[in-house]
């Protein structure tokens, strides 16, 4: 079976990024399968993940302004060019099924070109996000969601990462499939240390300056105990948070660590796992923290951590009551049977996940859409 991801671009750490890599690894790693990854704009970089030798890539050199909209004149005129060498690739490598990961341009045109290879579309962000404005639309918007929702009509198949994500589209040919474990130790954290971890991407959405109120207050009383936030971000976000925290007077016991390719470890030294993101669509570092043996402690919020986290294997706290997040923290943080428990809990729940059982998803799917 001959696939075609398609994606942007490969160079810079990312969920997307980091999950194309082990689902394409492991179907490069299958005998009867043959992986083609096509780029718009990979600007000869190397990869920041690991790929298997032997997928092809492909770049289309489209390279897009990103700092601009796609809809800007200076990005529109390049869309000729993007059609027109895509198809050429596609009609070149001759695949069996296509899959779009990014959420660019590409998206709304690889449906109508090329007929006959079926087509899926990925979806890795919370469709959450566009509530209010498919509610309240201006006149653009109005008319760009009734095009895209026609264009997801015309993919084979919608892959999205939660079933509470169904209720977002219009179509009927949704399929949830989440996104594998990345790792599952041999060993789990012995759950004895007095460090608490997050990790993710330093960005608004993450919601870490409301986990520096959080952690202020727990400071109060709390000198015993470390917060470890992990993840890189633009510098300023990042200066406004060490700012925040230097004037919290909490430096000592919360740290930004920047990024890490050691998160196994990280995780592995810690006792409990901490989020408190505005919105979320499948958080991998939870997983992550569960297989791990962590118990997690995170906010309600749409609509990832209620997919993952129950109360034998954490704490979901009502989004914004950092009052409840703080009680429920401290609770939990006096209680080293209930993270034993809750831990142990977390690392069965993971095991659902793991590579081999959600790759099977991903090639039964394939052989239906092929028929």
């Amino acid at each position: 079976m001959r696939i075609v991801f398609v994606i942007d671009q490969v160079y810079l750490h990312g969920g997307i990024e980091r999950v194309l890599s082990i689902k394409a690894n492991y179907f490069a790693s299958q005998d009867n399968y043959e992986v083609h990854i096509i780029t718009t704009e990979q600007k000869g970089k190397t990869p920041c993940y690991s790929f298997n030798e032997n997928i092809v890539f492909k770049d289309l050199a489209i390279n897009y302004n990103r700092k601009k909209s796609y809809f800007h004149p200076k990005n529109l005129k390049k869309l000729p060019k993007h059609i027109s060498r895509t198809k050429a690739a596609l009609k070149e490598i001759k695949p069996d099924v296509v899959v779009v990961c990014s959420h660019s341009v590409d998206t709304y045109f690889v449906p109508f070109i090329v007929k006959g290879i079926p087509k899926m579309k990925e979806f890795h962000y919370s469709r959450f996000i566009e509530k209010d404005k498919r509610e309240n639309p201006s006149l653009f918007k109005k008319y760009f969601f009734k095009f895209a929702d026609y264009v997801e009509t015309k993919y084979d198949k919608l892959i999205i990462l939660n079933k509470d994500e169904s209720n977002y589209y219009k179509s009927n040919n949704t399929v949830v499939i989440p996104n594998p474990l990345t790792f599952f130790p041999q060993k789990v954290s012995d759950l004895n240390s007095n460090h608490i971890i997050t990790a993710g991407r330093i960005a608004a959405v993450k919601g870490y300056d409301i986990l520096i109120d959080i952690w202020t207050e727990i400071a109060k009383t709390r000198k015993d105990w470390k917060l470890h936030i992990f993840g890189s971000g633009e510098s300023g976000y990042v200066e406004m948070l060490q700012n925040k925290i230097n004037k919290a007077g909490i430096q000592d016991t919360l740290q930004l660590m920047g990024s890490t390719d050691k998160m196994k470890e990280e995780m592995l030294a810690s006792s409990i796992f901490v989020m408190t993101s505005h919105n979320e669509c499948f958080p991998l570092v939870l997983l992550e923290a569960q297989a791990s043996g962590l118990p997690i402690v995170s906010f309600d919020c749409p609509y990832g951590p209620r997919n993952i986290v129950d109360n034998e294997t954490g704490i979901l706290v009502p989004v914004y009551d950092n009052t409840a997040f703080v009680k429920q923290l401290n609770k939990l943080m006096d209680d080293r049977e209930t993270i034993q428990k809750m831990g142990a809990k977390a690392r069965e729940n993971s095991k659902k996940y793991s590579l081999d059982q959600v790759m099977n998803q991903w090639n039964n799917l394939f052989t239906e859409v092929i028929k």
